[in-house]
């Protein structure tokens, strides 16, 4: 699947030839994108939020576009659809999708706040022909995703909540796909000697995410943020990390192309390691996780040293938070 560095002269004089229209350039990101300022919070109920629906004023026409859609990794629920916050977007069970209808209104439509049609644009690696609209009783257009009506959720304040998922057994946050956000089973994580399990977790695919420091980043299967080191060369394509950092910062097994989502494809390959390992390589960079990352969406590896940093979606160094 991409070009392996061998270790010989003479394989890495082949290696250089077959990568030089593809390495190379800047590899730093000069600025991480930053998501739009905060939606205003929706009123407050005084409901317990146990229910469909809460009290709260209606909808009206003041609902909110929701602007770039992005991709974001939540330990419960895996990747879930956000607006242009940061803001969990759901779905309502008792809505039709085929044909798009709302089934809620007034004070239904205050606890879960309409998004409005108009101005959204898909996420990385997200089919833009999901996005659609319907028009709602009151006349205004709501946007749909695969022909569900879009909402947020009153009780969501900032970034990264999801107060709203499973309420009633009816509200469900939105997958990147549409459908129910449900995180699948976990792979085991136990390593054993030659952390063969702990890689196979890692393999499934590398996505993007966003995080209000970070912007939009690459995470790997298990949505733990994917970093570069400072010290490898992407010419000749080298890892400088072994030993004890190759156990603190653990190397990205290969990825398959097709489970890459809304990532550059440009110096897509693999490195075979002097350990003997396989690692994925990102416009022919080696990529790591950190075993300081406890959960999907941590960043604590950003900055450590002053050489590894998070990854952007076109491979390079995200040096700004």
């Amino acid at each position: 699947m991409g070009i392996k560095r061998g270790t010989t002269l003479a394989a890495v004089a082949v290696a250089v030839a077959l990568t030089a229209t593809a390495c190379g350039g800047d590899d730093t990101k000069a600025g991480a994108a930053k998501p739009a300022g905060a939606a205003a919070a929706a009123p407050a109920s005084g409901s317990d939020y146990g229910s469909d629906y809460g009290a709260g004023s209606a909808a009206g026409s003041g609902a909110k576009a929701a602007g770039q859609l992005a991709v974001a990794q939540n330990d419960t629920a895996g990747p879930v659809l956000t607006d242009s916050a940061g803001l969990t977007l759901y779905r309502f069970d008792k809505d039709t999708a085929k044909p798009p209808k709302s089934n809620c209104e007034g004070d239904c439509a205050g606890t879960w706040p309409v998004v409005a049609a108009g101005d959204a644009t898909a996420a990385a690696g997200m089919d833009p022909a999901l996005l659609g609209e319907v028009v709602r009783g009151d006349g205004s257009k709501q946007l749909t995703v695969a022909g569900w009506p879009v909402y947020r959720y009153a009780k969501d304040t900032k970034a990264g909540d999801l107060n709203g998922q499973g309420v009633g057994g009816t509200w469900f946050a939105f997958a990147p796909d549409g459908k129910k956000a449900a995180k699948a089973a976990a792979a085991p994580q136990a390593q054993d000697a030659q952390g063969t399990q702990g890689a196979q977790a890692a393999r499934g695919a590398l996505t993007v995410a966003k995080d209000p420091k970070l912007g939009d980043h690459i995470v790997d299967g298990n949505g733990m943020t994917v970093y570069r080191f400072k010290k490898d060369t992407a010419w000749p394509m080298a890892s400088n990390c072994t030993g004890d950092c190759a156990a603190k910062w653990p190397v990205v097994p290969p990825v398959d192309k097709a489970d890459a989502k809304g990532i550059v494809e440009k110096g897509f390959s693999v490195l075979d390691r002097p350990d003997g390992k396989k690692q994925q390589a990102i416009d022919c960079w080696p990529v790591y996780t950190f075993t300081g990352d406890k959960k999907a969406g941590d960043i604590n590896g950003q900055g450590v040293g002053g050489t590894w940093y998070a990854v952007s979606p076109d491979g390079k160094l995200i040096t700004t938070s």
